[in-house]
């Protein structure tokens, strides 16, 4: 151009792909190390767990455990049958709350009345999947976990695999509901996360483990008045799905469906093996773990979650009205609080059986790489995840699998205890 300078042409898609994957080809080392490759990683190992689910469901025989009798106790109810002393299957009586009862019924009759148990399998399969990618969003969000960590938390572990799609427990099931919620808590959308958040624990009540850790949050964000409608909105889920069997033998459907005094048979315990079993089946022993419970979770609340120039009752209070200037959560904060929160619950079980695994195998990753102890390196790190995976996959449980399981449980609850809390920002969440 004469009597000018010409100006550069813009890149074109195809050079962009090209400088794209010439930046990969030249950082390839640092790919399953660079937090920033999350979404990459994840990706890769997400297409390749299709082909792992169905060469499990294809070539790996399935178990029968509870399908039968989740299937015997939704046709109870199909029949008319309302009261839930009345509502049993193979394995005992229905001891979930209602909205298991709605889901396992759509199951019901998508499987053929329970019967076409290799269609089953593919929907878990599929619930796996959901729940893979509602994981690998909120590590994607949090930045915190090195993308290799992504192989043990999906292609490594036989257990999480046998648990969805060879033993189609209902487990799954909550969680993925839960892992949603938590998503929608990290998109600021407070009010659909509760009400998802209260689908989860109408599945299974052991969803009610993040309760303190939401409860934290919400508080923190919204201040108590404020807090109260999303309590309630929770509360009247569960009042709505159970209102007919409530309407029928209230007292019924409230001690089946959340009985929290329900024994346990040592048989299956995986945690508590390597003590007598006397000891196990005393009620002093399940209060002294309930206290202890209790304990930790009030202390993680007032020491680690809490800002310490902060106190209770400015939290109580609307983030408007408080002394102190208002700073929103981080993802990182948000979620380290709900699987804490999640965490100490497992800690401190009464028992634990094998397709409890779920209930927080995919927080894991997140609570090692949040610990506070730098000597905490990433083969220690990877070393105790092998050896919780180990301890869920010994069959039946030993003294010494269960003592590993305490053993690494301990060394994550003090590397969190010493952690140092995220910054909280401004900008980082938005209230309903």
């Amino acid at each position: 151009m004469a009597g000018g300078v010409k100006k550069k042409s813009s890149p074109g898609p195809l050079s962009r792909v090209w400088a794209t994957l010439r930046k990969l080809w030249q950082e390839k080392h640092l790919i399953l190390f660079q937090a920033e490759y999350t979404i990459l990683v994840a990706s890769v190992l997400w297409f390749l767990e299709i082909g792992i689910n169905i060469w499990v469901i294809q070539k790996v025989a399935y178990t029968e455990i509870d399908w039968k009798a989740y299937m015997d106790e939704v046709e109870g109810v199909i029949n008319g049958t309302y009261d839930y002393t009345q509502l049993k299957g193979d394995t005992g009586p229905l001891v979930y709350p209602a909205g298991f009862v709605y889901i396992f019924t759509a199951l019901y009759y998508v499987t053929n009345h329970g019967v076409n148990i290799r269609l089953a399998q593919y929907l878990f399969a599929v619930f796996y999947l959901l729940t893979l990618l509602l994981v690998f969003r909120i590590y994607h969000r949090t930045k915190k976990v090195p993308p290799y960590v992504f192989f043990f938390v999906c292609c490594a572990s036989y257990r999480i695999h046998s648990i969805f799609v060879l033993r189609l427990f209902n487990d799954p099931v909550a969680m993925m509901m839960l892992f949603g919620a938590v998503n929608l808590f990290l998109d600021g959308r407070w009010t659909l996360g509760c009400g998802l958040y209260s689908l989860a624990v109408s599945v299974k009540m052991n969803v009610l483990l993040f309760a303190p850790g939401l409860l934290f949050l919400l508080l923190s964000e919204f201040g108590l008045m404020r807090t109260i409608p999303k309590l309630s909105l929770c509360a009247a889920i569960q009042l709505l799905l159970g209102l007919p069997f409530l309407m029928e033998n209230p007292i019924g459907y409230m001690t089946r469906a959340f009985d929290l005094g329900r024994q346990f048979m040592f048989t299956w315990t995986v945690n508590w093996r390597f003590l007598p079993e006397w000891l196990f089946l005393s009620r002093y022993f399940h209060l002294v773990l309930l206290a202890a419970h209790l304990l930790a979770l009030l202390l993680f609340a007032l020491r680690r979650w809490k800002r310490p120039e902060e106190s209770i009752v400015e939290l109580l209070k609307e983030p408007g009205k408080r002394v102190l200037l208002t700073q929103k959560l981080t993802s990182d904060q948000m979620v380290l609080i709900l699987f804490t929160s999640n965490f100490i619950g497992m800690c401190f079980s009464r028992s634990l059986h094998y397709q409890f695994y779920v209930w927080y195998f995919h927080t894991l990753p997140f609570l090692l790489w949040s610990g506070g102890v730098k000597k905490l390196a990433h083969l220690l790190r990877v070393l105790i995840l092998g050896l919780v995976e180990l301890s869920w996959n010994t069959y039946p449980s030993t003294i010494y699998s269960s003592a590993a399981l305490h053993l690494c449980h301990l060394i994550m609850l003090l590397s969190l205890w010493f952690a140092r809390p995220p910054a909280r920002q401004g900008e980082n969440a938005k209230s309903q």
